[in-house]
């Protein structure tokens, strides 16, 4: 076997000799740059060139002394035996033959560049166990960057054989069972790519904290990517759609802004490689995403290509050439946490009995929720006073960290995204983490205790005390047929790649107004007067707009991202998107809504829904959740949506909005588009036939409903015991929807709370022929038992309620 190995010569079963990083990066080199992936070329110094290194002088046996005399939990021992080991493999020179075949290999390559002179190298170490399927090794080892010349070069690949023996590399093979004698390295030397002047990230070709493939997921900061690792910086974030991917039609689903506020650049240069330096990120960029959607959507296409030779979820490094503007892929390696979740359709789910004081706030990671009592630390040599089942609370963390954090009950850190070292680490160790507080190492107190919750979205809470907390469990191949869709109420898009693994029929209501109040914040028409807004407001729309075309594009481009999630998580499933039903006390709650919302004594009844729609104050903001739903139904393709119009007064409002909704581009029955309305009012159930002329059917929103037929504010205390949705009054409306929806094939639905918190009324409903129950998410389980059992003595006697009596 000769010492070096060309990139493009080199395939996966190559691994034994140039380790699974190598190995990759030949496979790609040889087999995919015909299908549009563009790796930087290089070669590789083989596992043989590195076990004679270590035959001469006897140096192999002198390690494997000292490592199996080893006791890695002493801490203090561990070092000194680290620090001895890679003593030696400096002191040692390479062979003549191998230094010969690097700087042969460099030359090679240096011929075929345009601009020979301006170029660096990257060397990157290659385990032989390294990114195997069942073994996350990635980043035990060292890279060294910006290295300039062969001479260089030669001393890099020295380095890299030395760090097989750094101190979290030894304690990792450790407890990975693995023997000194397994284990090689390769050294991998590449053109570099010069993201220092660019951009850089990871991306997976799945969701990582749900394990949903529909999508790829691309990370992206300014300058080298180890700050996302380090979790210096919050990058942005893309979820790209797979089958959009697929059709050539728009694909990014979700995009959020990181902060940003530091690049890593490149500094001096020195033997081993430059030294890099935090920079900070001027304010104007940091408002913008570091990567355009272009670029986006070409990395994706990358992942896919990746992914299906591979045949498995991948795990992506790329960067953004700064030079050239050419986007490269640097390393690929198998998922080992995602991926290697239970396929036995069983849905594990996480949800707090109770609530606390919030202590700290970031992003979650994990999808469960643990307890313990904090342990602030401010670096890992202090392993000593960390006790097993304590929550860790970092500024940030490395690998160096890993022996704490494997103790740990949860981990909680000041900076860092979900791609960043802390994230990675907690979903291999499933436990929860919440990155990126900010200031959880100066608010949380050592020995007080937290519970960290990161089952309810994007947001990651640490709350005060150790709160109750149940994990539920369900097989969904075993769930007992009910004769009934059971559907979702679902808000938040973060939510909905996870509670889309649920056994439900759809989505029964997906509320725009979650959307533009926690993802927009501002009130539309705002958006579209910034020009004539006075400071500070003003500043403030534009600063939060910056990083989209103009302030009307990121109304209507976030709003088709939260729609577009919902549809991708679901798909092919319905999604029965509710137009904005915003009051106007809730509008003005939105930043710039006091200068266009009206005081009303009664919200409830005023400026709501279709009357909103159908003035013309209102219709450029219309417009805008029209153009929306428009884009995400015909340019992305997600035609399961549906569109309800909520609190439709009279049947002339329904004709004027179904008018309104055409003349933008969303026309009932034009490419399948089914347009519903809630049925909320009693005028609706009244004369249902009239507007069944003009829909495809209705939604029952109980909750308003009860209240406008039984004149009850369930937001009163003192009138509340009277709210009931089975109140015999209120059953005779609903009665009247259904049956008219049946006798007319039309689908009919319930969105409201009512049949979660009443078993009896879910069986009247399925009694009297509903098409589907839509229920928040912690209630469709115990909704779809209930229904599946006989019923009980005091739902049979709940007459005075008039189940019984209205037929």
């Amino acid at each position: 076997m000769s010492n070096v190995l060309r990139f493009r010569d080199i395939r996966m079963s190559d691994l034994p000799e140039v380790g699974g990083k190598n190995a990759s990066l030949g496979e790609m080199v040889s087999q995919l740059a015909g299908r549009g992936v563009r790796v930087p070329d290089g070669f590789a110094t083989t596992a043989t060139a590195f076990r004679a290194f270590l035959e001469q002088d006897g140096l192999g046996a002198r390690i494997d002394a000292a490592v199996a005399a080893l006791d890695v939990s002493d801490v203090t021992r561990l070092a000194t035996t680290g620090a001895r080991v890679r003593g030696w493999i400096e002191a040692q020179g390479l062979a003549d033959d191998l230094v010969r075949d690097i700087r042969d290999a460099c030359e090679e390559l240096l011929a075929r560049e345009d601009h020979p002179d301006q170029v660096t190298w990257a060397v990157r170490s290659s385990a032989t166990a390294e990114d195997l399927p069942d073994a996350s090794f990635a980043g035990q080892q060292e890279t060294f960057l910006h290295i300039s010349g062969a001479d260089d070069v030669v001393r890099a690949v020295k380095d890299v054989f030395a760090s097989l023996y750094t101190d979290r590399a030894i304690v990792y093979r450790a407890e990975q069972g693995m023997s000194a004698d397994h284990v090689a390295i390769s050294a991998g030397v590449q053109r570099m790519v010069r993201s220092d002047i660019g951009s850089s990230g990871v991306m997976f070709t799945l969701d990582t904290e749900t394990g949903f493939d529909g999508v790829v997921l691309v990370t992206s900061v300014y300058g080298l990517g180890e700050t996302i690792v380090q979790g210096t910086t919050n990058p942005d974030e893309f979820y790209v759609s797979k089958p959009c991917l697929r059709a050539g039609r728009p694909a990014i689903l979700r995009r959020k802004l990181g902060t940003k506020s530091t690049a890593l650049r490149f500094a001096a240069m020195s033997p081993s490689g430059a030294t890099t330096a935090l920079e900070e990120v001027p304010a104007s960029e940091g408002a913008r995403f570091s990567l355009t959607d272009a670029h986006v959507e070409e990395l994706a296409r990358s992942a896919l290509v990746i992914e299906s030779h591979y045949g498995r979820p991948m795990d992506i490094e790329w960067a953004l050439d700064g030079g050239n503007a050419l986007l490269y892929i640097v390393q690929a390696r198998p998922e080992t946490v995602a991926s290697r979740a239970s396929s036995d359709n069983v849905v594990t789910r996480y949800r707090l009995e109770e609530r606390g004081d919030v202590l700290a706030r970031g992003r979650a990671v994990g999808e469960r929720i643990g307890s313990g009592t904090v342990r602030v630390l401010s670096d890992p040599s202090k392993m000593a006073d960390f006790r097993a089942g304590e929550v860790l609370v970092a500024e940030r963390t490395d690998p160096d960290w890993e022996p704490i954090m494997r103790m740990a009950s949860a981990i909680v850190t000041d900076s860092g995204g979900r791609t960043c070292h802390a994230a990675i680490i907690a979903r291999e160790l499933g436990i929860p983490a919440v990155v990126g507080t900010t200031t959880a190492t100066r608010d949380l107190k050592n020995g007080e205790s937290v519970t960290v919750a990161c089952a309810e979205g994007d947001e990651g809470l640490v709350y005060r005390g150790a709160l109750e907390f149940a994990i539920d469990e369900t097989a969904i191949d075993r769930m007992p047929e009910i004769g009934v869709d059971l559907m979702l109420n679902v808000g938040a898009p973060d939510q909905a790649f996870s509670v889309a693994r649920m056994p439900s029929a759809g989505v029964g209501l997906a509320r725009i107004e979650f959307i533009v109040s926690r993802e927009i914040g501002i009130h539309p028409q705002a958006l579209l007067d910034v020009d004539s807004l006075s400071d500070p407001l003003r500043s403030a729309v534009l600063l939060r707009t910056a990083a989209y075309a103009s302030p009307r594009d990121f109304f209507v481009r976030k709003l088709a991202e939260g729609v577009s999630t919902i549809a991708a998580a679901f798909a092919p499933r319905p999604v029965i998107v509710r137009m904005s039903d915003f009051k106007s006390n809730e509008y003005i709650d939105l930043l710039g809504g006091a200068g266009y919302e009206p005081h009303e004594e009664n919200p409830m009844l005023g400026w709501r829904g279709a009357a909103r729609y159908t003035t013309e104050a209102f219709a450029e903001c219309f417009r805008m959740e029209c153009d929306a739903l428009r884009f995400v139904r015909d340019d992305m393709g997600f035609t399961n949506i549906k569109v309800m119009v909520p609190f439709v007064r009279t049947v002339g409002e329904a004709t004027a909005t179904l008018d309104l909704l055409a003349r933008n581009g969303l026309r009932r029955g034009q490419n399948g588009l089914e347009i519903v309305m809630m049925c909320e009012i009693p005028s609706n159930a009244l004369l249902a036939d009239a507007f069944l002329d003009h829909f495809d059917g209705f939604s029952i929103g109980s909750n308003d409903l009860t209240q406008l037929t039984l004149g009850v504010d369930r937001e009163s205390a003192l009138v509340a015991g009277a709210f009931d949705e089975r109140d015999p009054a209120v059953l005779d409306l609903i009665d009247r929807a259904i049956r008219a929806c049946v006798r007319r094939g039309k689908y009919v639905g319930i969105c409201g709370q009512g049949p979660s918190d009443h078993p009896d009324l879910a069986r009247w409903l399925l009694a009297r022929g509903i098409d589907s129950i839509s229920l928040n998410a912690d209630a469709l389980i115990t909704t779809w038992m209930r229904l599946a059992e006989p019923a009980t003595e005091a739902e049979n006697g709940h007459a005075g309620a008039g189940l019984l009596e209205v037929t």
